[in-house]
């Protein structure tokens, strides 16, 4: 008992294993289960960048760290590039986001973190939400990669997520760069 309080104790590390674990449980499931239409995808894709959106927005109102409001301002400002670039692409195709239970299943796992984030204050936030954003990148990183370009058939939808891998690479290194100042 004392070994998990011990880790329980340290959000950040528990929060980042919470965060990693539900994504690629909720990859695993995806895959289990039919295979995601274009219209699935498009809104995972939607859901996810819009999660970050919201973690920035909390970051950006609780936060006092110059590198931490300047990282959360980024994933803003690029994540809603991304669905301006997916609504584009959508309207373009006349395909309709359809909800599914990979996107409920991250929306679900959103509201608890968010719960978590805007419990904490200081420093221990700032540590807090960049280290999800550490293992929440990941989890996309590999979600996009192994998941969603796999399966999406269109091929300009297929360009799209390949097309924003190397920016959700960037958001992890320096997501990455950012949190090596907490640890």
């Amino acid at each position: 008992m004392k070994q998990i309080h011990r880790f329980v104790g340290n959000s950040n590390r528990f929060l980042g294993f919470l965060a990693l674990s539900f994504l690629l449980v909720s990859v695993t499931s995806a895959q289990d289960t039919p295979k995601l239409t274009d219209p699935e995808i498009a809104h995972v894709g939607v859901v996810a960048n819009q999660i970050d959106i919201d973690y920035a927005a909390i970051a950006l109102e609780k936060s006092k760290n110059k590198d931490v409001k300047t990282f959360a301002e980024t994933m803003s400002r690029d994540h809603s590039g991304v669905i301006e670039q997916a609504t584009a692409l959508v309207t373009k195709l006349g395909v309709t986001p359809k909800d599914n239970a990979v996107s409920q299943s991250l929306l679900s796992d959103a509201a608890k973190t968010k719960e978590m984030l805007n419990s904490k204050r200081g420093k221990s936030f700032d540590r807090a939400y960049i280290n999800n954003e550490v293992e929440y990148h990941k989890a996309v990183i590999a979600a996009v990669r192994d998941l969603l370009i796999p399966g999406a058939s269109n091929e300009e939808l297929k360009g799209l997520l390949q097309g924003i891998l190397p920016a959700l690479e960037a958001h992890l290194k320096h997501a990455e760069t950012v949190q090596e100042a907490f640890n």
